[in-house]
């Protein structure tokens, strides 16, 4: 399959036959290869799956209660970064979906990708069933708005992971469905480079087995976004009105900008820093310092475009929409990816360096 060993992680819950018919076929066409199955809280009437699956050849770590299926991945990465460290990881889903060829092709970028994500993605053309080609389509457009990065296919759990990146893959938040969307999301704000390999498309029973939910995890990834807009019309109101007073009272512009933008950025730190990014982490100074300098980055653009749409003959309250409408994505990423930037640490082990299997 690859010159570097590599370990396929498949997470399961309630499987078929489908998965053993996976783990032997892997293990007759590549004996090397290692297997590791996470039950994810199937329950009792599923041991005897998982007993089949572990007389194929894998290695099946069993949960008593469900958690989701991001935590089964991160468990699998866990094991394998400290009970065999060094090997990449293949993950693949359990629904038979994923052709041993495929997970190989997957394995093979990985071998040449230099520590990059590898997504085995799909191409949704032909008969596709419904429910993946709309979700594909909202979580693609989702995933564009919220990171102006676009792929092919942000749903695959088809994906390789370098042994570098193990550790790092761990420490992203989230639990469930969702989890693979935030490791695309954690790959652009931290540099990851993402890398993409063409595999089949295999739909079983028009895919009714899948348990994603495509518009609830795909507006989990918007949520940010949505706060965003929230948090920057706030302002925008603020901003607005602090605008118009002082420049009726006043009749500077330069004067009347620079009020009205402390009020509003003062308010909309606060605001950003705990509601819209959630960062708790840094020391308020911090984060503020930071927020100071691209306020003020962001300031003298307003207030340049400002006056060159003044000066154009444009009202002072037209010429104020659309200077905000054009620095409001630039603003988005600058405060997403420098001022409240939250960098995933590499997870600390215990002095054993052993992983326990929670319950």
């Amino acid at each position: 399959m690859r010159r570097r060993t590599v370990i396929v992680l498949i997470p399961s819950l309630e499987p078929d036959a489908r998965l053993v018919e996976l783990v032997r076929d892997l293990r007759g066409q590549e004996p090397r290869v290692g297997v590791l199955v996470v039950d994810d809280g199937s329950g009792p009437a599923f041991d005897a799956a998982f007993d089949q699956v572990e007389a194929a050849g894998a290695t099946v770590l069993r949960l008593p209660v469900n958690h989701g299926k991001g935590h089964a991945l991160k468990l699998g990465l866990r094991y394998v970064a400290t009970e065999h460290p060094g090997q990449d990881v293949v993950s693949a889903d359990c629904d038979g979906q994923h052709t041993v060829a495929d997970i190989g092709a997957v394995a093979a970028a990985l071998s040449a990708a230099d520590d990059a994500l590898v997504l085995g993605v799909r191409e949704f053309t032909g008969e596709v069933p419904w429910r993946s080609r709309f979700g594909n389509a909202f979580s693609r457009a989702a995933f564009a708005l919220a990171t102006r990065l676009r792929l092919t296919d942000t749903q695959t759990g088809l994906r390789g992971y370098p042994a570098g990146l193990l550790g790092w893959a761990d420490a992203v938040p989230g639990d469930r469905f969702d989890y693979e969307q935030r490791v695309l999301l954690a790959a652009t704000r931290d540099g990851v480079r993402v890398r993409e390999v063409p595999v089949s498309t295999v739909y079983l029973e028009a895919n009714r087995s899948s348990h994603f939910r495509p518009v609830l995890d795909s507006i989990r990834v918007l949520a940010p976004v949505a706060r965003f807009l929230a948090s920057s019309f706030l302002g925008f109101c603020l901003d607005t009105v602090a605008l118009l007073v002082l420049f009726a009272a006043t009749g500077s512009l330069l004067g009347s900008v620079l009020g009205a933008r402390g009020l509003s950025g003062a308010v909309n730190f606060m605001v950003n820093r705990r509601w819209v990014f959630g960062d708790r982490r840094r020391s308020a100074r911090t984060a503020a310092v930071q927020y100071a300098v691209l306020a003020g980055v962001l300031l003298a653009a307003n207030f340049g475009m400002l006056t060159a749409f003044v000066g154009f003959g444009l009202p002072v309250l037209l010429a104020k929409v659309v200077t905000e409408m054009l620095l409001l994505g630039a603003s988005f990423t600058l405060q997403r990816r420098v001022v409240f930037a939250e960098r995933v640490p590499a997870p600390a082990t215990g002095p054993t360096g052993r992983v326990p299997v929670p319950g």
